[in-house]
C-alpha cells in the first residue's frame, strides 16, 4: 500500500490512541501487513498530545465522523473502532481497515489520499467529526 500522490495532510493522536494503536499494527502486522503498515506509517508521523490535552475536532478512537469519498462523492457517517468492536451494519468501522487507518488523527475539512490494496487510488475529506460515542 503506498502514501499518497499528494502531500500527507498533518495528524494528531493522543498519547493513549498513539500506544494502543502501536500495539495493535504491530500485532496485525503478521495477519493484515498492508493495512497494518499504512497504520503503523500513520502513527509514526502523527503529533502526540497529552490525552487531557486532546483538541475537540479530531478523529480519535470512538469518534463519530463524516466523511466524503472523493471518488465516488458519497458520504458516510462512522463511528472509528478497535476491529474487535466493529459493525458495519451499525456503522461501526474498524482502525485496521484503509479507511478507518486514513480517518486517525484528521481534522474536518482535512482530505487524504492512499493507493488501496487493489491498486487504485483512494481519497477521502472529513467533513464533521464528534468526540467518542
Amino acid at each position: 500500500m503506498s502514501y499518497s500522490r499528494a502531500a500527507l495532510p498533518p495528524i494528531t493522536l493522543s498519547t493513549v490512541d498513539h500506544q494502543r494503536l502501536h500495539r495493535l499494527a504491530s500485532a496485525a502486522a503478521g495477519a493484515f501487513p498492508r493495512t497494518a503498515d499504512f497504520l503503523a506509517r500513520e502513527i509514526e508521523r502523527a503529533n502526540v498530545v497529552d490525552s487531557n490535552q486532546m483538541l475537540s475536532g479530531l478523529v480519535a478512537m470512538g469518534s463519530k465522523v463524516e466523511f466524503r469519498d472523493d471518488t465516488t462523492g458519497q458520504v458516510r457517517s462512522v463511528t472509528l473502532v478497535y476491529p474487535h468492536e466493529a459493525d458495519l451494519a451499525a456503522g461501526k468501522i474498524s482502525v485496521l481497515t484503509p479507511i478507518g487507518a486514513a480517518l486517525i488523527g484528521l481534522s474536518a475539512s482535512q482530505s487524504i489520499e492512499w493507493q488501496a490494496p487493489s491498486g487504485g487510488w483512494r481519497s477521502l475529506t472529513v467533513l464533521k467529526v464528534d468526540g467518542a460515542a
